[in-house]
């Protein structure tokens, strides 16, 4: 048997999932400075849910991991956390509004595999439901920035909206059941360029005249201001306008820095206004790593009833870390903070560990009877900051010997030394 990973799939060693958690502990911190509490929901989903069309769409299907339970019952991995989360608060239609949420976790695609993209890969998804204004888009977007900025990473925020791009599909002439193909078309302008789309167009049977229209107005040129206003000679009375106008306003506000990107469409079909991507400047990884937008009509949909308005924003974590680890100028490789090595001790070691622990110290111990050599030589390899010598003669003294790593200084300390110095650390 040959041992090898699932194509689009990979092990995470402990330097490197240490570094994932750190990036998971600093974005759950930002979720719930603003408010947002955990939601856990099933890694498959009834297929019926996931393939409705008020959910992620016919591209999106394609990727779908489809399998049946022993009971034939047709099932599916999920493809995101959104439509998951939509399928709780219909089924629990009695929940308080707003109702905001974060929630963690894998969701599976059987699409292409290139570089940073994986067919098993984390998200880290913040929703808004039951606020219709533009105040809700602009918390998503602001708690974006704030968690970049709390990754060390600078971010271009790109927002349109899908109002504004209908509006100006109609106005170029594109028929209305053409439109969702044509949206995906436009959105592959920044990362495949004008010739692809127009080529893509032409191949969609979309005429020369209309072509042109399309081109002119999601390629204008000028700061967000300049944009809209140009954007209103062409399509004045437009809601999409509007909202843009509005968001950008509230952005400005909480001093937010975002780029209004004519030709960002999204590709999931459920976006009914702000669409959202996030760039990293600086970074090899060149893909959105975080992405969203508002979706009003999927959770009153699968309801069959009721007004469930609702915005938000995806983390891909896989992409973040990649762009984490490629910034990082070392990896910690354990989150031990403290080794002792035994010195004819052992027993009276473990007792002392134990403590140690009970003062919330990570600490870890020679369990295999190695000499100091031996054992330094491991502590070394792993990084672990300091190593706690406990010998007859440490004991005698009613002390103990610490060992700063990186320094090499050592120092002899009472217990209640040893806690207060490990404790502010």
């Amino acid at each position: 048997m040959t041992l090898q990973l699932p194509k689009g799939t990979r092990d995470f060693k402990p330097e490197e999932a240490i570094a994932r958690n750190k990036i998971v502990n600093a974005l759950k911190d930002v979720f719930e400075t603003y408010g947002y509490g955990p939601l856990e929901t099933p890694a498959f989903e009834r297929y019926d849910i996931l393939a409705s069309k008020y959910a992620g769409g016919a591209e999106i299907l394609k990727e779908t991991f489809k399998f049946k339970d022993q009971g034939k019952r047709d099932l599916a991995l999920r493809y995101d956390l959104t439509v998951p989360m939509c399928r709780f608060v219909g089924m629990n239609p009695s929940i308080k509004m707003p109702f905001k949420r974060y929630q963690i976790g894998d969701v599976f695609r059987d699409g292409p595999v290139e570089s940073a993209r994986y067919r098993q890969f984390a998200q880290c998804d913040v929703d808004v439901v039951g606020i219709k204004g533009m105040a809700a888009d602009a918390e998503i977007i602001t708690l974006a920035q704030r968690a970049f900025k709390k990754l060390g990473f600078d971010a271009v925020i790109k927002v349109n909206n899908r109002k504004l791009l209908n509006g100006l599909l109609e106005y170029a002439g594109v028929k209305k059941e053409k439109s969702d193909t044509v949206l995906l078309t436009i959105d592959k302008l920044g990362k495949f360029g004008l010739d692809t789309v127009k080529k893509e167009l032409k191949d969609k049977k979309i005429g020369n005249e209309t072509i042109k229209k399309i081109i002119s107005t999601i390629s204008i040129m000028g700061d967000n201001k300049e944009k809209i206003n140009k954007l209103k000679k062409v399509i004045n009375k437009s809601e999409g306008i509007t909202e843009i106008e509005e968001l950008f306003s509230l952005l400005n506000i909480l001093n937010v820095d975002a780029e209004f990107d004519v030709s960002l469409a999204r590709g999931l079909s459920y976006y009914t206004g702000t669409v959202i991507e996030v760039y990293l400047k600086n970074s090899k990884v060149k893909s959105a790593v975080c992405a969203g937008g508002r979706y009003d009509n999927m959770i009153g949909s699968f309801l069959g009833k009721g007004d469930f308005p609702a915005v938000g924003i995806s983390f891909g974590l896989d992409r973040v870390y990649d762009a984490y680890v490629e910034s990082a100028k070392t990896q910690q490789k354990t989150v031990t903070k403290v080794y002792i090595i035994p010195i004819g001790t052992f027993n009276e070691s473990l007792k002392i560990a134990e403590e140690l622990r009970n003062e919330n110290i990570r600490v870890d111990i020679d369990l295999t009877g190695k000499g100091p050599s031996k054992n330094l030589q491991y502590a070394n390899s792993l990084g672990i900051p300091y190593v706690l010598f406990i010998g007859e003669d440490e004991l005698k003294q009613g002390k103990v010997k610490l060992k700063d790593m990186n320094s090499g200084k050592e120092q002899l300390m009472t217990a209640e030394e040893l806690v207060l110095f490990l404790q502010k650390i």
